[in-house]
Parts: C-alpha cells; structure tokens; sequence
C-alpha cells in the first residue's frame, strides 16, 4: 500500500456503564453531532428495557446479548468473473462484524412504530435479545445468502 494506516482512534467509556463499547454504539446513533441526545437515548432504551426484563438480568448484558445475535458472521461480495457476477461469500473481519451489528440494530430501530426513539430502540433491542425481530432477520437473510452461495467460495479474492 502506498499511504500509511490511519491511527485508530482512542474511543473513551462511557459514563454510566463505563464501557467503550456502549461508546461506539451511541457514536452510530448519533446524528449531527448531537453526542448528549444520543447518550439520553440509549440510557431512556436501557431504562426501559430494565424495567421490562425485571430483577433477574442486567440490562446491559440484554443489550450486549441482543447485539450478539444481530451481528453476522459471513457476507456476500459481488465479484465480477468473466462476464457474470457471482455473490462470493466471505468472512468478515470483528471490527467490521460489529458495525454491522451496531447499523443493522439503530437503523431498524429507527423505522419501529413507537412514540420515542428511546422506545423504538428498547423494543429493538428486546426483540434481538429473543432472536426476533428485523435487525435478527437481517442477520439471517444475510447467512442464508451465504449457504446459498458456498458453491462460488472458491473465486474468493
């Protein structure tokens, strides 16, 4: 490669969860620079999702469970081989993983039909953690267009 690798960037925790990784999912929600806001809805969405599952698990860990399930392992590529175009499927690296997580969770949170985004958010992220909802049939679609072309693994670049 002829440019250096940009420096990753230190992402600090957050304050209430103490977290980076809390950080890096209200740095997706964000819009306009607006960090407070987002911080106010993702801690609104884990309110209420404390309040739903009750006493016997943290709401954090629903969220981080939630997350787990909404994020994929393999992808498809489109790759152009003499004359026609495969869909080759491939690994995805974790930091790439877990940003299509993150996406995949806000972006189908956002189009819920509830009042707040906290809402919107919270029912999301309750739907993920029971392996339901949108941003879970995201995930699978995804992997079952990667079983559906194993065949054309072998073009991966």
């Amino acid at each position: 490669m002829r440019k250096a690798k940009p420096k990753k960037r230190i992402i600090l925790p957050d304050p209430r969860f103490n977290d980076v990784l809390v950080t890096k999912f209200v740095n997706n929600i964000m819009l306009q620079g607006k960090k407070s806001i987002a911080f106010k809805i993702f801690y609104d969405a884990m309110d209420i999702v404390a309040a739903k599952i009750g006493e016997d698990e943290n709401a954090l860990d629903v969220w981080k469970k939630g997350l787990a399930n909404v994020t994929p392992a393999v992808e498809v590529r489109s790759r152009r081989i003499g004359g026609a175009t495969f869909q080759i499927p491939s690994e995805i690296r974790a930091g790439r993983k877990q940003s299509i997580g993150m996406k995949n969770l806000i972006g189908f949170a956002r189009k819920r039909h509830e009042k707040t985004m906290g809402q919107k958010l919270a029912n999301e992220i309750l739907a993920a953690y029971k392996e339901e909802g949108a941003a879970f049939k995201k995930k699978e679609d995804t992997h079952r267009m990667a079983e559906a072309n194993k065949a054309f693994s072998h073009f991966r670049f």
